[in-house]
């Protein structure tokens, strides 16, 4: 509970709450003239801004040389920590965690069962976004299906960033917060193939024919989860 004081206490400022909402979306480290320069405050105030949110385990910190002389700069960078306010008190980890040992229990059936759900939920999500918008995919560019997931994918926070080549065959996309990373890290391989599924389930309900194709994990300690889909045309 003091725990939890705390950080409302911290996120009750405004400036700190988009700094921090501003270095989640970041994916990589901020110095604190790049916050600063930002949010057109001092450096101080940036300063103490961050520590702020180091105070409370939101952020960590090290000290490196940059390259360029000079003294060595600080940076700072997401923490490793999850942060969940629920009032009152819900625990979902624990029950994902009950969920995902039970359909692992069902062996193969349990897997396909759990693999056709995130599919399903994937797809749902999608269909959500479009019905938001007034929109069917039959009526939709190739620029504004890719708009669409890129909602979508935000919404479920992946903290995505999409790219499509020229020919529009090929999209490729980076996934930067996994939601699932807590149960991915006891059963990663159960956790990702339902991970791509979701994605699998996204992606099909905007594109008929897509071969998704998984590059890097951040399981497997990447930066990031990276994907290539492959449209036809």
């Amino acid at each position: 509970m003091e725990q939890t004081l705390k950080i409302t206490s911290v996120l009750s400022d405004p400036t700190r709450y988009y700094i921090y909402q501003y270095i989640t979306k970041r994916h990589k480290d901020v110095t604190v003239q790049e916050i600063a320069d930002n949010f057109e405050i001092h450096p101080n105030v940036a300063r103490l801004h961050l520590s702020k949110l180091e105070d409370v385990n939101m952020l960590v910190s090290e000290t490196k040389k940059t390259g360029k002389g000079g003294r060595p700069s600080r940076l700072y960078r997401l923490s490793e920590d999850v942060i969940q306010l629920n009032f009152p008190y819900r625990d979902y980890q624990l029950l994902s965690k009950i969920a995902m040992i039970t359909m692992m229990s069902l062996g193969d059936e349990g897997r396909k069962a759990l693999y056709l759900t995130g599919k399903r939920l994937g797809t749902e999500l999608v269909e959500q976004e479009l019905s938001r918008h007034h929109q069917h995919p039959d009526e939709l560019s190739f620029e504004q299906k890719l708009n669409i997931v890129k909602g979508a994918a935000t919404l479920a926070g992946f903290y995505p960033e999409f790219e499509a080549n020229n020919e529009q065959t090929k999209i490729y996309f980076q996934i930067f917060n996994c939601p699932f990373k807590e149960v991915a890290i006891e059963h990663p391989e159960t956790v990702c193939t339902m991970h791509v599924e979701f994605l699998r389930g996204m992606f099909e309900s905007l594109f008929e024919d897509i071969e998704l194709i998984e590059k890097e994990n951040l399981i497997a300690g990447c930066d990031s989860c990276t994907y290539q889909a492959l449209v036809a045309h």
